[in-house]
């Protein structure tokens, strides 16, 4: 965890003294310049694009180490801005957006964002949910036990090779649905508390975000359970948790 007084993310987190690039993506230009400022104050180098295809142009040529992307913008939202970064890389994007309607973000998380933030938002919480995400993204998949595998006539997770598959055919997931779906299915059949999931999943800033958590389970179990509206692997503990239940 980062502590104050700590050298800067930017500063320690890229090898040979390069400082850690942010490609800022917004039509709103005094609120990229307040970002800009905010981020080069923590230790960030910044790129900024004031619309989608711009925004692509500085992805290829400046290969930016995370990417915060407005939603509406003109020439190219923010949803094609994201579906054509995901062609080409894994590079983590926070989407920035007015929207916080359920179905917004499960938009965006098909579209491969890593994470969302709701506008306005305090540069504070900000800067948090940036080194976060950097550190998702830079972290070992699989910190829990390697050799675990559960597998069934439907559903096989496999934290060693790194791979879900439903019927037998692989499954594409964010690192963070991985993480998710990993350590649900490493603390089986124990109910995993709200709280614990958050925070080793996403970090610290985040372990009071619980309608955060339901977007990603609702999202999971979109692409793991045979009928989402009536899931039998990831159920809901209300009130504590969610656990993984072993199918016979």
């Amino acid at each position: 965890m980062e502590r104050a007084g700590g050298p800067r993310v930017g500063e320690h987190t890229m090898s040979h003294n390069k400082k850690t690039t942010v490609l800022v993506i917004d039509d709103d230009q005094i609120l990229v310049k307040l970002v800009t400022s905010a981020l080069k104050q923590d230790g960030f180098d910044v790129v900024a694009a004031y619309d989608g295809q711009e925004g692509l142009r500085q992805m290829y040529d400046t290969h930016p180490d995370l990417i915060i992307l407005d939603l509406n913008m003109p020439t190219m939202d923010g949803w094609t801005v994201c579906q054509r970064v995901r062609e080409v890389s894994n590079v983590p994007v926070i989407m920035l957006t007015a929207r916080d309607e359920p179905e917004e973000i499960i938009k965006g998380l098909d579209m491969g964002a890593d994470d969302y933030i709701v506008k306005p938002v305090q540069m504070n919480i900000l800067l948090a949910r940036v080194r976060s995400t950097l550190r998702r993204a830079a972290a070992d998949p699989t910190m829990m036990k390697k050799d675990v595998i559960y597998s069934d006539s439907y559903l096989t997770v496999n934290l060693d090779e790194h791979r879900v598959a439903v019927q037998g055919e692989t499954v594409r997931l964010t690192p963070t649905e991985f993480n998710l779906i990993a350590h649900l299915v490493d603390a089986a059949p124990r109910i995993v508390p709200y709280r614990e999931l958050l925070e080793n999943v996403w970090g610290f800033e985040y372990i009071d975000d619980i309608d955060y958590l339901r977007v990603y389970i609702w999202h999971l179990r979109r692409k793991l359970e045979p009928n989402p509206k009536e899931p039998i692997y990831i159920v809901n503990e209300l009130g504590i948790g969610y656990r993984f239940e072993k199918q016979e």
